[in-house]
């Protein structure tokens, strides 16, 4: 199992959601993040003072979705999401992929890919 922490675009989140539906997964997580990377955040960016220093906001808006897959559909879903959310500019997102040793479902005690 591998987990995705994908990092996109707050307009592409239905377009995300409908790729991990396709693939029937369990179940997602989400969360509202502000960050920058090679775009650098906007370009007026915002003055503001914090504990006592100023400095320049430059942190634009993204969502964080945290997702376990089965590692024969790793490959399908990254391709799908990278069809759905590219759009050629900088700033459209990453995917960071990590090793799920296992998963429990509370409820039920299922292990494993039985528990996503």
């Amino acid at each position: 199992m591998k987990e995705l922490i994908i990092i996109i675009r707050p307009e592409k989140l239905e377009d995300v959601k409908d790729v991990l539906d396709k693939v029937h997964c369990g179940g997602m997580t989400l969360s509202t993040a502000m960050g920058c990377g090679t775009q650098k955040g906007s370009s007026e960016g915002t003055v503001n003072e914090i504990k006592g220093l100023k400095t320049t906001i430059n942190l634009l808006p993204k969502i964080k979705v945290e997702v376990v897959v089965a590692d024969k559909d790793v490959e399908k879903v990254i391709m799908n999401i990278r069809e759905v959310c590219a759009t050629d500019h900088v700033g459209d997102g990453k995917i960071f992929i990590r090793n799920i040793e296992d998963a429990i479902r509370i409820r039920t005690g299922e292990r494993g890919v039985k528990a996503l």
